[in-house]
């Protein structure tokens, strides 16, 4: 994959993120995608932050928009190589404090493989 194309991945998951879209943010997931994410690993210790596979994401992001309807992700920074790309963004929650975070999503043959997502 181009950088460039990396990229549009990054550009379409923030859109179908913000937009609570669930379908279309998986549409940019491979099947058998690993998901890590800290706030995972708190609310669900036994998974240790791992979920893998879409029917996964699946039940943790539609558990997250149900959770949080003002959920929403403003970009800072974005950079892409052939294989992957780190994003920043702010995590905004209406009476919740600003959170910054970075995620990286690995991509092949135009899908996502894995996300890892850090905050600071």
């Amino acid at each position: 994959m181009t950088t460039e194309k990396n990229l549009s991945i990054a550009h379409l998951w923030f859109e179908a993120f913000n937009n609570h879209n669930l379908e279309k943010l998986l549409s940019l997931y491979d099947d058998e995608a690993q998901h890590f994410s800290p706030k995972l690993k708190i609310r669900h210790p036994e998974t240790k932050g791992f979920v893998t596979g879409k029917d996964a994401l699946r039940t943790w992001w539609q558990d997250s928009f149900d959770r949080l309807p003002t959920l929403n992700y403003k970009v800072t920074s974005l950079t892409s190589n052939s294989d992957r790309v780190f994003m920043e963004y702010i995590r905004s929650v209406e009476n919740e404090e600003d959170m910054l975070v970075a995620e990286i999503l690995e991509i092949k043959e135009g899908k996502i493989i894995a996300s890892r997502v850090y905050h600071g």
